[in-house]
């Protein structure tokens, strides 16, 4: 395998750990960066562009991330508290009034970012069209009841997450999310980071698809519990339901939805771009300083939803907007904190190490919250450091 980029002496194994991942794990396009205290010191990227062709991967080749998209959207939120201009403990309904039908007078903005709302499923799943229309997917939720009293339980907001968060963002600040972040963060870091692809952009985007690839053996579960399975073939159940909730999934390929903005699903990186959100959100970067306080790096990881998760069905640790180090989802330390993105993609930040770790990937698996690749090269890192 030809592998392009550079490490910084004693991240080796990070390199390693990136050949083995097309060696034995089935990877056909892929890249992975790292920053330490606001200092790049891996940048690897090797494979095919598309999942199904033969053009190089290049620098700056970027993929949409699915649910690692959740981890760039709460900074939004995060901000807009940090300014002053959101109340995390206010009611949603006190910024958008036609959220409050159907019992949803208590649900609070943390309930939002902590998965707690209750709100993961649609009665009436959204079409592809309806969910790329900004105004539906916030109708929907607003209009729907909770499956269970908010604030008392948790359980992934698998899709309904993107559209509670946006409509919050426009009631606050007149802009919708994907917007506000380009103004006012990606926009000005320079990072190849977006939320809503621009035309001028789409050139730089890989095709994504479905691939299959051994499992690997060094000790991860190999089939997921019965009860997982099975909640994910029962029509009826929250798990089947809130994945969903847009029936059937737009095409990622599709220009139409990489335009859209969905901050549940369909950011677009490069690995470069999302490690350097994550580094600039915890410390200073050429260019940048830090972007969150001590105060918001402590209300993103501190924890506020843990145990058996409705939906997932495993057990799942979450803080405001962010999944937290745990069994399910496995980061650096238990202090890191970030997003998955179904199949592949993972960004995080680890403030006591200060690490920020990003892997992109064309090739989607099966894997929810903690796919092998990502975890071999997070093994990598830790071991790098010596952890």
């Amino acid at each position: 395998m030809d592998v392009h980029g550079t490490v910084t002496e004693g991240f080796e194994p990070v390199r390693d750990a990136f050949v083995r991942n097309f060696e034995t794990l089935g990877e056909r396009g892929a890249a992975v960066a790292v920053y330490r205290d606001g200092q790049r010191v891996v940048d690897l990227w090797a494979g095919t562009r598309d999942v199904d062709g033969t053009a190089p991967w290049e620098r700056g080749t970027a993929q949409v991330v699915r649910s690692a998209t959740k981890g760039v959207a709460a900074a939004v939120l995060l901000l807009l508290h940090q300014r002053g201009q959101l109340d995390l403990d206010a009611p949603v309904g006190h910024y958008w009034p036609e959220f409050k039908a159907r019992g949803k007078e208590r649900v609070l903005v943390r309930h939002v970012l902590n998965h707690r709302a209750g709100l993961p499923v649609l009665d009436r799943p959204l079409t592809p069209e309806e969910a790329l229309d900004p105004l539906r997917g916030p109708e929907a939720v607003a209009a729907q009841a909770p499956a269970w009293e908010p604030g008392t339980d948790h359980g992934y907001h698998a899709l309904t997450y993107g559209w509670l968060l946006d409509e919050l963002v426009r009631r606050v600040t007149g802009q919708a999310a994907g917007a506000w972040l380009t103004a006012q963060l990606t926009g000005p870091l320079g990072l190849d980071l977006w939320l809503g692809l621009p035309d001028a952009e789409a050139g730089r985007v890989g095709r994504a698809g479905r691939v299959e690839g051994p499992e690997p053996a060094h000790g991860l579960r190999l089939r997921p519990k019965r009860s997982v399975t099975e909640a994910y073939q029962d029509p009826a159940s929250l798990t089947r339901r809130a994945f969903a909730a847009i029936t059937p999934f737009p095409d990622q390929n599709d220009p139409a939805y990489r335009a859209a903005a969905l901050p549940a699903t369909n950011a677009i990186a490069t690995a470069d771009g999302l490690a350097r959100f994550y580094a600039t959100l915890i410390g200073d970067t050429a260019g940048a300083a830090r972007l969150f306080t001590p105060e918001t790096v402590a209300l993103a990881r501190a924890e506020e939803s843990a145990g058996p998760d409705r939906v997932l069905v495993v057990g799942t640790r979450f803080g405001l907007g962010y999944m937290l180090h745990g069994s399910a989802s496995p980061l650096l330390t238990p202090g890191s904190f970030g997003h998955p993105g179904r199949g592949g993609a993972l960004g995080f930040a680890d403030p006591d190490t200060g690490i920020a770790f990003g892997y992109v990937t064309n090739g989607f698996r099966k894997t929810v919250t903690a796919d092998p690749r990502a975890q071999g090269l997070v093994r990598a890192v830790r071991g790098a450091l010596g952890l």
